[in-house]
């Protein structure tokens, strides 16, 4: 990857003269079934892009989850730059949304209302673990939102390759039914920046406009575009090695039975497993900062093979684990190991 962004060709992106950021987008609308893609630099800015372009109105709201990353965890910037309103509706454990919660949140047409203008969805779903969208959810609720008059629907879809792979299905069947998606070169396809937003030629066009405004045209964009294309084409496969180093992961935690900690095995969809705490003895920052540490016993009971795991606390009683290309076997095996010998540590 480093020595294709060495190597890569480039020209000026923002007047669309950069031959290998054209040869990514294409592969990606591509990939994706859509007519147009476009190089941005997060997958934030492809959020934000991609609803400020389905509410160009004043006065438009968008319909999240409450668990979404566009709602928890985006700094409120479609809100901030565009004057979205939101609306956000419960998320499910699997990161689905009740039918009925969708159509009592469409406004009418009404002069104290704003407009319901997009739909978000998020696949897989961060805040629920990694969760991935069932096919059969995807059509209902994408023709659900159809129906009842909701113009746009945008998936946030910055890992939406794991969920391909777990579906073992083509990453176009997923975005079939929906108007724009964003997704990650980074995270598990490895890339070190970029993300990218696909959709029809005209709203790309539009995102193209907003990026600009947004700060985000680059020039030698090359160099990161050929990291993406190494992304795309090498990469996406090996995301079963994360879904099953996580499964692993995941099974080798439940399996210790600690009283005051445990992983959802089958809630493990992808490469995130969600370690939960049932007591208040042991709290998801307790821990984290337990097993990200090394303890003078640790030391001289384990010599010199110690290690240190690094989890994301998710409130007081979650934590995450996330797997990918950087960790292997070996790797998660002594991730295991360490967390087995607190578990020890706990039951003294």
């Amino acid at each position: 990857m480093r020595h294709a962004m060495a190597e890569a060709v480039v020209g000026d992106d923002v007047f669309q003269e950069d031959p290998t950021v054209n040869a990514l987008q294409k592969r990606a609308a591509e990939l994706f079934g859509k007519e147009s893609a476009l190089l941005v630099s997060s997958g934030t800015m492809g959020n934000l892009i991609s609803v400020l372009v389905h509410c160009r109105e004043r006065g438009s709201e968008a319909i999240v989850g409450d668990k979404c990353h566009i709602f928890k965890y985006e700094q409120g910037g479609i809100s901030q730059f565009g004057g979205v309103h939101v609306k956000a509706i419960p998320t499910l454990a699997d990161g689905t949304f009740l039918l009925e919660d969708i159509v009592t949140s469409i406004r009418t047409d009404d002069i104290h209302f704003p407009r319901t203008k997009v739909l978000c969805l998020e696949n897989t779903h961060n805040g629920c673990g990694g969760k991935v969208l069932p096919l059969a959810y995807l059509d209902k609720v994408t023709a659900f939102a159809r129906a009842n008059g909701i113009p746009a629907i945008h998936m946030d879809g910055a890992r939406i390759f794991n969920a391909a792979i777990a579906l073992k299905v083509p990453v176009s069947r997923l975005v079939q039914n929906v108007d724009s998606v964003t997704f990650c070169l980074s995270k598990g396809l490895c890339a070190p920046v970029g993300s990218v937003i696909v959709g029809t030629a005209s709203f790309v066009a539009e995102a193209r406009r907003v990026r600009k405004a947004l700060g985000g045209g680059m020039r030698q964009a090359g160099h990161l575009a050929a990291a993406g294309l190494v992304a795309l084409e090498e990469m996406v496969d090996r995301l079963e090695e994360d879904h099953r180093r996580a499964h692993h992961f995941a099974r080798s935690i439940a399996a210790l039975q600690s009283p005051f900690f445990t992983a959802d095995v089958t809630a493990t969809h992808s490469n995130m497993v969600r370690i939960e705490f049932p007591t208040d003895h042991v709290t998801a920052e307790v821990f984290c900062k337990r097993v990200g540490s090394v303890t003078d016993a640790e030391e001289r009971d384990l010599g010199q093979t110690f290690v240190v795991v690094r989890l994301f606390p998710v409130g007081k009683n979650a934590a995450r684990a996330v797997i990918c290309n950087n960790l292997t076997d070996a790797d998660v095996q002594m991730a295991i190991s360490k967390i087995s010998y607190y578990a020890d540590e706990l039951k003294n």
